[in-house]
């Protein structure tokens, strides 16, 4: 099959091997671009416990600061490996859903032991400090990174793209199907897409592409991508 991913390289380039190895054709279309965010001095040491759901977060942070053995909460498995390779020993991964991420929290960390601290992009699916707090916890929510739309897409691969479309394509975020929406639309293949299957994070990622005719729409969490092939 042919596949298109439209993560930055860096967040896929796993993926892409994995694909390849397995017989498949690749594309990659970044349709978002990660900008760095600049945060107030934080006393990591006065938290128990801290949180990522992106490995994005991880590559903004200055971690020097940072009490390795503290637990450490990540969204999915992506996340954990890129915290272990910073040296984050005490790792607990929800393997790709925020949801299951805050009941492992709710089951992990006693709300009386201390402060949490979540580290996070500005735009997030889901506002899991404010159902924390909810939940009665002390946590401090930090966002040092924010995403913009990539404007610029290199018009070989464009015109290669409309010649052999994927049949597959993988949409993670509700920014990047607005950028792949406008992306459909500035290089008018609407009409194209009939019959790829699109794999959306969440229903509100699926909705804003919902006026391209697609030949199926599946929802998916992060980790499922290799078995959601079978389903075609």
């Amino acid at each position: 099959m042919h596949i298109l991913l439209t993560r930055p390289l860096e967040d896929c380039t796993e993926m892409i091997l994995r694909f390849k190895s397995l017989g498949h054709q690749v594309s990659h279309i970044p349709l978002l671009n990660i900008c760095k965010l600049e945060i107030e001095d934080i006393n990591f040491l006065d938290y128990k416990g801290i949180i990522f759901t992106s490995a994005n977060a991880l590559k903004f942070l200055d971690i020097k600061n940072i009490n390795k053995n503290m637990i450490c909460f990540c969204v999915g498995t992506a996340t954990e490996k890129k915290a272990r390779s910073f040296g984050f020993q005490n790792v607990i991964s929800a393997e790709g859903n925020v949801e299951n991420l805050k009941e492992l929290i709710l089951q992990n960390f006693d709300k009386k032991s201390g402060k949490l601290v979540y580290v996070s992009g500005e735009d997030v699916s889901v506002d899991l400090d404010k159902q924390l707090l909810n939940e009665g916890y002390n946590i401090k929510r930090v966002i040092n990174y924010n995403t913009n739309p990539n404007q610029k897409f290199d018009e070989k691969f464009v015109n290669e793209l409309k010649q052999n479309m994927p049949e597959i394509v993988y949409v993670y975020s509700q920014n990047s199907a607005l950028s792949f929406l406008n992306f459909i639309k500035t290089h008018n293949s609407e009409r194209l897409w009939m019959n790829t299957n699109l794999m959306c994070i969440g229903e509100k990622t699926s909705t804003i592409l919902n006026e391209i005719k697609w030949k199926k729409i599946f929802l998916f969490n992060p980790g499922e991508e290799e078995f959601l092939l079978y389903k075609i």
